[in-house]
Formats: structure tokens, C-alpha cells, sequence
């Protein structure tokens, strides 16, 4: 059994796959490690390049997925194949150093269940910073997050935590809302964020968003709440409205001019409504699809992971 299990979803990164690996060859020559890649369906050469390095480590496991399930699907998928005490989950892009694995590990030795790296400041774009803060206000509210606590891609969590994250039966996994769901033992260290060197980000505002509502929806019932307190307080300024108007009618003064606040109210209740049948229909959409048993990730082939196996 490996002291450490390095998880990296690879996509489109296939310029880094070599020089990721040679760093955390050389980060962690004093540690027992395995490095698992595990590709989300890259439409370039990293499947490739992964093989590669497979051939000259069977330290490196390669898992290729059939179809791109996501990021935190990917990393789920590597978590499954986790063999290690410890876990360490980070990017393929190289802003996270191998070289700070031994610094979370040291950490996560003091009796923590996970330490996250704590960026001072981030090396990527603005609305990446501004995407960041906002998820990160919106878990305080739906996972119940410290505000202290940063939720960074890079971490390490204990091998007890992993294995009951892998048991949830949730489709649509966030990694940090498993954590969450499973422990609070959580502290975070000051990490440097580097800057990209090869290749490019893909990672764009429609993947945030499809992480934030994954976080919403599939781990909290706030928007549920919201919806119930938004139909509540239309409910209550519908009969206040509707005892105003009586009122107008009987003494009289009641005339066309209404007709505004009519249909003012009528856009405002409508809009209210398909909103909150959206937000419920997301609900029901993710039960039916977890009901019948659709695979959080299919794989295609694996490298090395045989050969782990008969280690075991």
C-alpha cells in the first residue's frame, strides 16, 4: 500500500503529462507513491502522452474514460482506484507544484482529515478570482463552509474520508460537497499558486457554472427553501393586495387605472412560479437519472492498473 496517491484529472494537457510526471517523480523520491492520471476524454494527444509515462513507471496508473463526464467525475473515478493512506488531488496544468505535496502531507500528520492549499493570489484571470469567491460564498450557505476555509483543487485527504466518499451514489459529484458531507476535521496551509506554462486553461465560465449548480443542487435543498419562502411571501402580498382592492370596490373607488398593478403582478407570480418548477423539475431530473442506476463514469482502458491489483 503507497503512503500518498497523487489524483489528477487530465484534459487536454497532454504538453504537461511529462513534465507533471518527472516533478512528482522528483518531489516524492523519499515517499512510497502512486500517480494516477486519469483522462476525461481528451480531445488531444494526453491519452498518448499518459501511456508514455506509464511505460517508464509503473508507479503512474492511466485510466481512460469513454466519455467526458467532467472534472470532478474524473477525480471521482481516480479516488475509486486510489490506493494510498493519503490522497492528494490536484490540476494537470502545473499551477499546482508537486513540491508542496510534502508540506499538505506533513500537515495532514498533525491529526487533520483534510488540508487544503490556501492561495495568497491565484495566477488566472479575473473572472476566474471573481467565480471563485462567489462558490465559495455560496458553499458557506449550502455546505455549511468556515469562511476561513478556501475550497482550493489542490488537497489531501485521508484514506477513511475517500472511502466514504466513494460510496455516495450521487451522479453529479462535487468533490469538496463529499468532503463536507463526511468530515469537518478540515485545516488549510499557505500554498503558492503558479502561473500556467504550457498550454492553455480549459476551463471557461459555462464549466464554472456547471460546477456551482452541481454544488447547489447536489448537495443542498437552499434553493428549495428560497423557492418555498418566495412563493410565501407572494402568497401573503397577494391576499394583502386582493383586501386592498375589495376595500376599493365597496367604497367605491375602484377604476381602470388598476390594470397595471394587475399585470405587473401577474409577470411577477408567473416568472415566480416557472422559476420555482425549474428549480424542482433539476431535483426530480437528478433523482430519476440516480434511480436508475446511470454510471458515474465509464471506463474505456486503464494502464498499470492491472498490475496494481495483483500487488494488492
Amino acid at each position: 500500500m503507497p503512503e500518498i496517491s497523487i489524483v489528477i484529472p487530465v484534459y487536454n494537457s497532454h504538453e504537461c503529462v511529462a513534465e507533471l510526471s518527472r516533478q512528482i517523480a522528483d518531489a516524492l523520491k523519499d515517499f512510497d507513491y502512486e500517480q494516477i492520471m486519469v483522462n476525461d476524454c481528451s480531445k488531444d494527444s494526453s491519452w498518448d502522452e499518459i501511456k508514455k509515462e506509464a511505460e517508464k513507471s509503473h508507479n503512474l496508473v492511466g485510466i481512460n474514460l469513454r466519455k467526458n463526464g467532467g472534472q470532478d467525475s474524473a477525480i471521482l473515478t481516480g479516488l475509486n482506484y486510489a490506493r494510498g493512506e493519503w490522497i492528494v488531488i490536484m490540476d494537470d496544468d502545473l499551477q499546482h507544484s508537486p513540491y508542496d505535496i510534502p508540506k499538505l502531507y506533513e500537515e495532514a500528520q498533525k491529526g487533520f482529515d483534510v488540508v487544503y492549499a490556501d492561495f495568497d493570489s491565484k495566477k488566472q484571470k479575473l473572472w476566474k478570482n471573481i467565480g471563485s469567491w462567489f462558490n465559495g460564498k455560496i458553499s458557506e450557505i449550502a455546505l455549511q463552509k468556515p469562511k476561513e476555509v478556501y475550497l482550493s483543487p489542490f488537497k489531501i485527504i485521508c484514506r477513511g474520508v475517500v472511502q466514504e466518499m466513494i460510496k455516495f451514489n450521487n451522479l453529479f459529484p462535487y468533490i469538496d460537497g463529499l468532503i463536507f458531507q463526511v468530515t469537518r476535521n478540515i485545516t488549510q496551509i499557505p500554498v503558492e499558486h503558479h502561473k500556467r506554462e504550457m498550454g492553455k486553461s480549459n476551463y471557461n465560465l459555462a464549466k464554472s457554472i456547471k460546477v456551482f449548480m452541481r454544488m447547489l443542487f447536489g448537495f443542498s435543498t437552499a434553493p428549495l427553501y428560497i423557492t418555498f419562502h418566495i412563493g410565501l411571501i407572494s402568497a401573503v402580498a397577494g391576499v394583502i393586495l386582493a383586501v386592498y382592492y375589495l376595500v376599493e370596490y365597496f367604497v367605491g373607488k375602484a377604476d381602470v387605472t388598476g390594470w397595471t398593478t394587475i399585470v405587473v403582478l401577474i409577470l411577477i407570480l408567473g416568472g415566480g412560479i416557472l422559476l420555482s418548477l425549474g428549480i424542482i423539475g433539476r431535483y426530480l431530473g437528478q433523482v430519476y437519472l440516480t434511480v436508475n442506476n446511470v454510471p458515474k463514469f465509464i471506463i474505456k482502458e486503464t494502464v498499470n492498473a492491472k498490475e496494481q491489483d495483483e500487488k494488492d
